[in-house]
């Protein structure tokens, strides 16, 4: 075992000790945090929470990210993936990778620059590189997923992910090449999943929330065959389906800056879209 996977174990075990201390005081990124949001994706995915349409349970993921429903989101709409493409790494952790349709999969994982942990020994390729400009040729993939990614293409990478100053931008509408890239390298009848934070437009500069008129823009870009898009929204009484127009106004909480804190105890998006574009 390398000093690093060491590292990583370690802080897995601390995590998950304090899970006690987590329940009884629920703090979004508080210690315990990531272990119990590992356990509600996982036993959501097992279970197939949200397939065709279900409904969440009351109380479903409280204090927690928006990840609790887009990966399961995902996952219920990942069959037969054939050749798939992670545009911007969302799924590389062992505890989605293990699981099936990604367990063995030909997955190419695609972000700015190279992650922590890799899972090459696994048989999983790296790409590395912008997403608006890809080195795949036409009509490649079976699959792309790009999980709460595109809201970030064309703004600040530069202060989290690769601490490379060329990647400052300031492009709101970076968002709109990388989804006719996407359209460009996936085969005809494929299947693009992308999620975004969802509500009252806003720039925090290293990502954007994206209004009704955005949505659209997706879809006008990519040019689907088909679209279904589900929307999820967050109150204090954890995550739920919802409908675009309720969720018009929602806001952030950006833990980097404490904008948008609220008793509710948000830890990112309190609302989501989730499309599934059919090329």
């Amino acid at each position: 075992m390398s000093s690093g996977d060491l590292i990583y174990q370690l802080k897995l075990l601390a995590d998950g000790l304090a899970v006690p201390l987590f329940k009884l005081r629920p703090r979004p990124f508080s210690p315990g945090y990531q272990t119990v949001k590992r356990g509600i994706i996982t036993s959501a995915i097992d279970a197939g929470l949200l397939h065709a349409g279900k409904e969440l349970p009351q109380g479903y993921g409280i204090a927690m990210d928006e990840r609790v429903v887009e990966y399961p989101w995902a996952y219920a709409r990942m069959k037969n993936v054939g050749k798939m493409l992670d545009a911007g790494s969302t799924f590389n952790h062992d505890f989605l990778l293990q699981r099936e349709p990604l367990h063995g999969a030909d997955l190419t994982i695609m972000t700015l620059a190279p992650e922590k942990r890799c899972y090459w020994r696994d048989g999983y390729s790296y790409v590395f590189g912008d997403l608006r400009r890809t080195m795949f040729g036409d009509r490649v993939f079976d699959t792309i997923a790009s999980i709460s990614t595109i809201e970030h293409v064309g703004l600040d990478n530069q202060m989290l992910y690769t601490g490379d100053a060329r990647d400052a931008e300031s492009d709101r509408d970076g968002f709109v090449p990388a989804v006719k890239e996407f359209k460009r390298i996936l085969k005809p009848g494929g299947v693009c999943l992308i999620s975004v934070p969802f509500g009252k437009r806003d720039n925090l500069g290293w990502y954007q929330v994206f209004d009704l008129a955005m949505i659209d823009r997706i879809i006008e870009s990519f040019a689907p065959t088909s679209c279904h898009i589900d929307y999820f929204g967050y109150s204090r009484k954890g995550w739920s389906r919802q409908s675009a127009e309720a969720l018009a106004n929602a806001t952030i909480y950006d833990v980097h800056t404490g904008k948008g804190w609220d008793d509710d105890l948000a830890a990112s998006s309190r609302a989501v879209a989730c499309l599934q574009l059919t090329a």
